[in-house]
């Protein structure tokens, strides 16, 4: 891979999400940097991407050099409090099946962390969060 667009990056994991949740019955999904009123549904994803970590992997100039940039993909679900887990949880096997150790236009997944339930915002939801480390190799 030559350098790395971070927007190519960020377009090959949303869209793997998106794919997802507008077949069979199709749940919103909420980007970084997108206005979304929550009250006006029960059930909803939240995704947000970060670029976390960057190494020289090999030493050299600007030519036959690669570099490693780490990443984290932070996906929170939220479903209609007071009703149990049960929804919540198949959206995030769905979510988790997506990920799990697969390598996608040359975004290499880790492992799942999670779903985790956690103090729900905004209230009245029943949150979880998971989260996935992703790698990709830039060759320069």
């Amino acid at each position: 891979m030559a350098e790395v667009n971070l927007n190519t990056v960020r377009s090959t994991i949303e869209t793997r999400l998106r794919d997802e949740f507008e077949t069979g019955q199709p749940v919103p999904i909420v980007f970084s940097n997108v206005p979304f009123d929550a009250t006006a549904v029960d059930t909803f994803i939240s995704c947000s991407i970060s670029f976390a970590s960057n190494d020289y992997l090999t030493q050299g100039g600007t030519t036959n050099s690669t570099n490693f940039l780490g990443g984290l993909l932070v996906v929170n679900v939220f479903t209609k409090q007071g009703v149990g887990s049960g929804e919540n949880f198949t959206i995030c096997k769905r979510i988790r099946d997506l990920y799990n150790r697969v390598t996608v236009s040359n975004v290499i997944f880790d492992s799942p962390i999670g779903p985790e339930v956690s103090e729900s915002n905004p209230e009245g939801k029943f949150q979880t969060q998971i989260r996935v480390t992703f790698q990709i190799f830039e060759d320069l």
